[in-house]
């Protein structure tokens, strides 16, 4: 290679979706999906159905059966870590992270507060461990919440001291999530739940975790701004690229250049689907403008409560306003909004993915 790939902004586009396994040609089952994407928000919403289940569920079908997914997590095959599911091997990748909590060199003033916080609450962090190694794996509710400073915060955790600590003895390696799902999630001794495998050094962890990432999203930045939870931007892996018409310093995995032809269909996203989650490159690679409008009030939302992205081959065309009324039996369509006008072959593939999205969840199609 003399230089960096030139590549179309389409060419990026089609990059991208494949490496999301949302091209024609759909993936084998659950476990080749996670370990290809790395990582599954593990956000509880359930407008149509939890963001994990319908990321899978986009990529494999109706076929997709949501208690595979909770089987895996039950059996700690998959790991919440910090509200994303990962494959349990790949907690290794993390452990030399949890060993120099909260981080190395100068700390921030946030990291030297939450580090003051939890030895101001010494006891307490004792007891919860003292209370898993006795009972575990035990719901949240069951823990006692013996803190002496309460966790105070202008947000949803203020006072919910248990919860914060639990938070922090993860980012400790001391306690892991052992299974259940949403409120009814367990907690125990990070050493009974994650696999014995060698932690590698944080170096060689940061490279793979990288490595990874540029292969579940195919094209990706250098570098972007910080965000919570899981990455955009890879460093220098993969092998440089230049998208025609934007700006920046971009990284492509070379297995997405084999030549291979796209093929693409129709998908509906979840709203927090990695394809997506950074707004930057989806306007950037895809022309596309998307928000999640559920914090809004109903009279300013331009798309709905949870709107799903459609996707229709390399393009994002739309997004559909649509509930899931169990107590009815329907999934109520509100509405489809066309960011660019419909063909009549386009649309029928997205209706049959809207078919398919209510045959999955055992509803009726509604529409308003």
């Amino acid at each position: 290679m003399t230089g960096p790939h030139q590549l179309s902004q389409a060419d990026a586009r089609r990059i991208a979706v494949r490496a999301q396994l949302l091209d024609a040609e759909r993936p084998a089952g659950l476990a080749s999906v996670l370990r290809h994407l790395t990582v599954l928000q593990h956000d509880p919403i359930s407008a149509v159905a939890p963001s994990a289940d319908l990321v899978l569920w986009s990529r494999l079908g109706s076929a997709y059966d949501v208690g595979e997914l909770r089987d895996a997590v039950d059996e700690q095959r998959v790991i919440d870590l910090h509200g994303l599911l990962r494959p349990a091997e790949d907690i290794a990748l993390f452990r030399d992270e949890m060993a120099h909590w909260p981080g190395t060199g100068e700390l921030r003033d946030w990291q030297v507060q939450r580090v003051a916080w939890v030895e101001a609450n010494q006891a307490c962090r004792l007891d919860l461990l003292e209370r898993l190694r006795a009972d575990g794996p035990l719901p949240i509710r069951e823990l006692p919440d013996t803190c002496e400073v309460p966790w105070g915060s202008s947000g949803w955790t203020n006072n919910k001291n248990v919860q914060r600590m639990l938070g922090f003895m993860v980012q400790r390696g001391e306690v892991a999530t052992a299974g259940g799902w949403g409120k009814d999630r367990l907690w125990d001794l990070a050493e009974r739940v994650y696999p014995d495998d060698p932690a590698p050094p944080a170096a060689e962890a940061n490279l793979q975790q990288r490595r990874r990432r540029l292969r579940s999203l195919g094209i990706a930045r250098v570098r972007v701004a910080e965000v919570p939870g899981e990455p955009y931007d890879v460093g220098d892996v993969g092998e440089p690229a230049v998208v025609e018409g934007v700006k920046g310093e971009w990284r492509v995995d070379p297995h997405y250049l084999d030549g291979t032809p796209f093929a693409g269909r129709a998908a509906l996203l979840s709203p927090f689907d990695r394809l997506v989650a950074d707004r930057k490159r989806l306007a950037e690679l895809f022309d596309y403008e998307y928000l999640l409008e559920m914090y809004k009030p109903a009279a300013k939302r331009r798309w709905g409560y949870y709107a799903l992205p459609v996707l229709y081959g390399d393009r994002l065309v739309g997004k559909l306003d649509a509930t899931a009324d169990r107590s009815a039996g329907v999934l109520r369509v509100t509405a489809l909004h066309e960011d660019e006008p419909l063909t009549s072959r386009m649309r029928a593939a997205v209706d049959a993915e809207i078919a398919d999205l209510a045959r999955w969840l055992g509803l009726e199609v509604e529409r308003d």
